[in-house]
């Protein structure tokens, strides 16, 4: 015995046994084109009508499953240019402190006390943590797919940790903490010493 399962206008028939006998008719065969104008029995409309509103709701689930992933896809996008305007604001922050730290070295003035020594104590400290914690500045911004790229961000915030700690470097200079002369290598010039002196001059 073979059977037919008909899923809107798909049909499924299952594989042919030797022992099975095919009773549906084709086209090629006699009294095909008789049954197709005989009506369908009661029942069938029923079957036909299921069939239809199975159909139906199949097409509705697809086209929301499509709009659900729509939306989760723009949702991702949204996010993902939350967390890159996000990195572009952490990249920038060094630069804020920067004004703020050159006003305060400025106020502090060129000599040695507690207040300039403490403030450019932190000019250099801080950007240097900073240029140390690099990844865990922008670990909030990380996406776990890799789509945000933060080489951009990384880059800049580098760069703005630099100047700042340019900054400092030139603080320190300009209150006479960094060897920059000659005199400050005085210690490790050899001088020569002289075996004999003369008063003829030469």
């Amino acid at each position: 015995m073979c059977t037919r399962v008909s899923i809107g206008s798909i049909c499924i028939m299952p594989s042919k046994r030797r022992w099975s006998v095919n009773l549906n008719l084709s086209e090629h065969d006699v009294g095909y084109a008789a049954l197709q104008k005989t009506p369908a029995p009661c029942d069938m409309k029923l079957v036909q009508s299921a069939d239809k509103e199975l159909v139906h709701k199949s097409s509705y689930s697809i086209k929301d499953d499509a709009g659900i992933t729509a939306a989760e896809t723009k949702q991702a996008v949204a996010i993902r240019k939350r967390k890159e305007s996000k990195a572009m604001s952490i990249a920038f922050s060094p630069g804020k402190q920067i004004a703020m730290n050159g006003f305060m070295l400025w106020m502090s003035g060129k000599n040695l006390n507690i207040f300039s020594i403490s403030i450019t104590t932190m000019a250099i400290l801080n950007p240097v943590k900073g240029i140390l914690g690099i990844s865990n500045a922008f670990r909030s911004c990380e996406d776990p797919d890799g789509k945000v790229d933060l080489t951009n961000a990384k880059a800049l915030f580098l760069l703005m940790n630099c100047v700042w700690l340019g900054v400092g470097l030139y603080k320190m200079a300009t209150m006479k903490l960094l060897p920059l002369t000659s005199a400050d290598w005085e210690g490790y010039v050899v001088w020569k010493h002289m075996m004999e002196t003369s008063s003829i001059p030469p």
